[in-house]
């Protein structure tokens, strides 16, 4: 049953790859590849190149792609950071208003995106950040959802015990934080920049809404910029998906195990 599944999920991804060496009168002449006469009945030499060609002498898409790297790569970095600092406080700290604050937290998880959007881009606008990278990396830093999830991590794999022996010790906060409470939340450290970099690797709204120079445009929105009004090159538009598809897929299948670990750790009590 899970293998029919997966064959299921992977026709989307054939499809990609398939339609990305077809010219473009071939595209809707056949699902997948071409047919003739060829091995397997395939018309082998009805496959191209020029739309990956194409792609990169007629787009900046190589801008594009180090733009997306750029953003993808910082924001997941300094987002885990700021919400296992937050995450861990939430947890391990008795201060006042706790309560109120996780409740504050909870809240904001549940609250759709694009309902602060309107609001988002009223204060970027006043504090001039509008057209710039920080405009996009900045409201990413402290997830609602990242906070929460790095609470739950440091009750459940963060020892009390270990934290009053390392303040015994002599240990200052920071280093308690840096030293021993972030090698015990890995797993949820290594899941959580996976998920931040994949969410802000396929933002498409967002971009589009903050940026307005092409040249800073990630991937994903200079992918949407192909479609054109009276013709469209779906040979090269699907190309230029597939190359916004393939590094997240590779990441993917090299951390899939610590995605999984992380997403898993301490949802069972010993």
């Amino acid at each position: 049953m899970l293998y029919a599944t997966a064959a299921v999920m992977l026709v989307p991804f054939i499809w990609l790859i398939c339609g990305a060496f077809k010219h473009n009168q071939d595209f809707f002449g056949s699902t997948f590849l071409p047919r003739g006469n060829g091995f397997l009945g395939i018309a082998w030499s009805r496959l191209t190149l020029d739309n990956f060609r194409n792609l990169f002498a007629q787009t900046d898409v190589l801008r594009a792609g180090l733009n997306s790297i750029f953003l993808s790569s910082v924001t997941a970095l300094l987002a885990t950071i700021v919400c296992a600092m937050a995450g861990y406080a939430l947890a391990k700290y008795n201060m006042r208003g706790r309560g109120i604050i996780v409740g504050v937290v909870l809240v904001a998880v549940i609250i759709p995106p694009t309902l602060v959007l309107a609001p988002g881009y009223q204060l970027l606008f006043r504090l001039n950040m509008l057209d710039t990278f920080a405009g996009l990396i900045v409201p990413a830093l402290a997830p609602a959802f990242g906070v929460y999830l790095f609470r739950q991590a440091s009750q459940g794999s963060v020892p009390n015990e270990l934290l009053e022996a390392a303040r015994i010790d002599g240990c200052g906060e920071l280093k308690i934080f840096s030293a021993i409470a972030m090698p015990l939340l890995r797993p949820m450290v290594s899941a959580f920049m996976l998920i931040t970099f994949l969410g802000v690797w396929n933002n498409f709204i967002n971009p589009q809404i903050v940026l307005q120079s092409a040249g800073k445009f990630p991937l994903s929105a200079a992918v949407a910029q192909l479609k054109g009004v009276y013709y469209q090159d779906y040979g090269l538009q699907i190309a230029s998906t597939l190359l916004s598809v393939g590094p997240v897929l590779i990441l993917f299948l090299f951390l899939q195990k610590d995605f999984i670990s992380g997403l898993t750790s301490g949802a069972v009590k010993e």
